[in-house]
């Protein structure tokens, strides 16, 4: 993606060296990551999991954030991201006479506090509806690289352009006719989610057509949503999978409806609830 030079967004809240007492709500390791991300990785209701009460952690510290060049650059990359995404939602929520509202994205290293709790980041970049914010540890990047062998700065992209999608939900009120029984289901998390993927891709279909993107970058974007499908990190975690407890979708529906808000470009052509078959 050509991203350097490019206008970095305003609306980046860096926390990176604001420690919450060394203790997480959400402890560390690969059964726990795992178990997290099959619930929330890459939009998932954090507040399913992440423990809304803070009387375990130790008090908020703050030190000096000492960052790599190499992060510096992952940091100005999101930064440049975001900023796309602002242009593009602005201009879309125009033409509905609509004000698009910028999010802010929170950068954290280990752990950190938002309205829908207390985080480690085990759990993954998120969107909080309740403050409407994006969270993410950058050292997530190497999760897609290592774990995932989803590497590419159009990989990480999607991630972002993914949680901006919750928040266009968000200000939408998108699925909000769902009951409330509806809501706590797995199959309404799914197509929640879909929808986000949708909208990732409506906003790369724009930044194609302002000559951002580069040969292979597509293909990065899609990469990234096989990797993180419900079936595929399941298989991987435990040798076979479970669809009924599926929350984000399979590899195969991540990559369409991503490639379908790729393909379309329009908010309307991504209503997943409307949807007989995803």
């Amino acid at each position: 993606m050509q991203w350097k030079g490019r206008r970095q967004s305003s609306n980046v809240e860096d926390r990176r060296g604001m420690g919450m007492g060394g203790k997480t709500v959400i402890g560390g390791g690969i059964g726990s990551i795992i178990i997290v991300l099959l619930f929330t990785l890459l939009g998932g209701n954090p507040g399913d999991l992440i423990n809304n009460s803070t009387s375990n952690l130790g008090s908020d510290t703050s030190a000096p954030y000492q960052e790599s060049s190499q992060e510096k650059e992952l940091a100005d990359f999101v930064s440049v991201v975001l900023a796309d995404t602002e242009d593009v939602w602005s201009e879309k929520f125009k033409e509905k006479g609509l004000t698009y509202e910028n999010p802010k994205l929170v950068l954290y290293r280990d752990s950190v506090q938002s309205s829908c709790g207390s985080a480690s980041s085990a759990v993954g970049p998120f969107y909080c509806p309740g403050d409407h914010k994006l969270y993410i540890d950058l050292s997530f990047y190497e999760e897609l690289k290592q774990r995932f062998q989803a590497p590419g700065d159009f990989a990480m992209a999607y991630v972002i352009a993914h949680e901006v999608g919750h928040h266009v939900q968000t200000l939408l009120n998108m699925g909000d006719n769902a009951s409330a029984s509806q809501k706590r289901s797995n199959e309404y998390s799914v197509r929640f989610e879909l929808q986000a993927d949708y909208l990732a891709g409506v906003w790369a279909h724009d930044a194609k057509g302002k000559g951002y993107l580069e040969k292979g970058d597509l293909e990065e974007a899609l990469n990234a949503a096989n990797a993180v499908g419900d079936d595929n990190i399941q298989k991987k975690a435990q040798g076979y999978v479970v669809p009924e407890s599926f929350t984000h979708g399979t590899s195969e529906q991540r990559k369409r409806w991503f490639n379908k808000g790729f393909e379309n470009g329009t908010i309307e052509g991504g209503d997943t609830f409307k949807q007989a078959n995803l």
